[in-house]
């Protein structure tokens, strides 16, 4: 359903805390260019500066149109986060507004606000989560409910905030005591992240191959106070590899095919341009109905499925076009769309269903986290 990828050539600088010197500053562009002491300086949009900022600099938060020579100034320090990787010859982004994301919170030391994850669907635990975040929050900061915050109690969201809360006292500390562009704070690593994001009630097991690895998440689970789970990490021993046994190694290469089948004999043409993504249903051999209309319906309907899994697989984001196979009946077109927002729903990337055209193309938006698979994969070949 999904792959994470990483690749010690290619190690990710999103959520790192850097304190960055103003290299130049755009007002035309409303931008400016950070050395933080990495290969590419970090590209910081005016929108990215944080409200504290702000106010210090006379200006108030909800005021338009500062120039944003102003606000900074080429040779000043600034304290900073990576948000985006840098795409292709793009520079990584960098934003002022900073957040630490805990087991069970988001914490956000420069924005005021309380949020609970759109996934925390009873309203009982929403009730709950917001009564203790507003103990604990306080003014100037903001606090957002993770999915995993409705399986903890009162005392685990407590434990878990003041965390992040010394996480951050120590990134200010340690900003106050240095000289010159400087790593201040380093993100969880990728085995970690998934785990942390992850690792709930409805995972059964983990397995992994690695003896290195087991110790690690082993102790990363006594860290982070999750020794309830250490009996699902399994290492696994084997004769044949673990990607082998499961046959992942065919399925990542099946992954990057422009030709997905569907279970019932249509398939999926998937085809990856610069501007947006465009995605072609076709009916094949699907016989197993005895209308033509119910044959198209049921095509249709395995296609929005397969496409919301497709785009979180390969990690596709930006404009999503697909051209479903003509239907007459406006009951069945409601049938697929309801389908397709249904299926974006699950999952943890922001995506969402934006319209029908005329001409019976579905609109979808997928937000972008950094590279696709094909090119992760791609940038791994090269360096190998």
């Amino acid at each position: 359903m999904e792959i994470y990828y990483g690749h010690p050539s290619h190690e990710k600088l999103v959520g790192n805390i850097y304190r960055g010197r103003v290299e130049d500053v755009l007002p035309g562009l409303g931008s400016a260019f950070v050395d933080v002491g990495e290969r590419k300086s970090l590209f910081l949009s005016q929108s990215e500066i944080n409200d504290p900022y702000l106010i210090e600099k006379g200006f108030k938060p909800w005021q338009s149109g500062v120039p944003i020579n102003k606000l900074l100034r080429p040779g000043q320090f600034v304290t900073l986060q990576v948000r985006r990787d840098g795409i292709g010859s793009k520079n990584p982004q960098g934003t002022m507004k900073i957040s630490l994301p805990g087991r069970f919170w988001v914490y956000l030391p420069t924005e005021d606000r309380l949020g609970v994850s759109r996934r925390v669907e009873s309203v009982r635990d929403q009730r709950r989560i917001r009564r203790v975040a507003r103990t604990l929050k306080r003014d100037g900061e903001g606090m957002i409910a993770r999915t995993a915050a409705q399986w903890a109690n009162d005392e685990e969201l407590e434990r878990d905030y003041h965390l992040l809360v010394e996480t951050w006292e120590c990134v200010v500390d340690a900003s106050k005591t240095t000289n010159g562009a400087r790593l201040l704070y380093k993100a969880m690593g990728l085995v970690q992240t998934v785990l942390r994001d992850r690792l709930g009630p409805e995972i059964s097991e983990v397995v992994v191959d690695s003896p290195f690895f087991y110790e690690k998440i082993v102790s990363f689970l006594d860290y982070m106070q999750l020794s309830e789970f250490k009996d699902r990490i399994q290492l696994h021993k084997g004769s044949d590899p673990l990607f082998a046994k499961h046959n992942v190694e065919q399925q990542i290469q099946d992954s990057l095919s422009r030709r997905v089948p569907l279970a019932g004999g249509g398939s999926l043409v998937i085809d990856e341009t610069e501007a947006l993504i465009a995605i072609d249903v076709n009916t094949g051999g699907d016989v197993r109905h005895r209308n033509q209309e119910a044959a198209i319906l049921n095509t249709n309907l395995e296609a929005a499925t397969e496409i919301a899994r497709q785009l979180r697989l390969r990690q596709i984001s930006g404009i999503i076009v697909v051209d479903f196979v003509d239907m007459e009946d406006p009951t069945h077109i409601e049938q697929v769309t309801d389908r397709v927002k249904e299926e974006l729903k699950k999952d943890r990337v922001s995506a969402d269903f934006v319209d029908m055209t005329a001409l019976g193309l579905v609109e979808i938006t997928r937000k972008r986290r950094g590279e696709s698979l094909a090119d992760m994969l791609e940038n791994a070949k090269f360096d190998a």
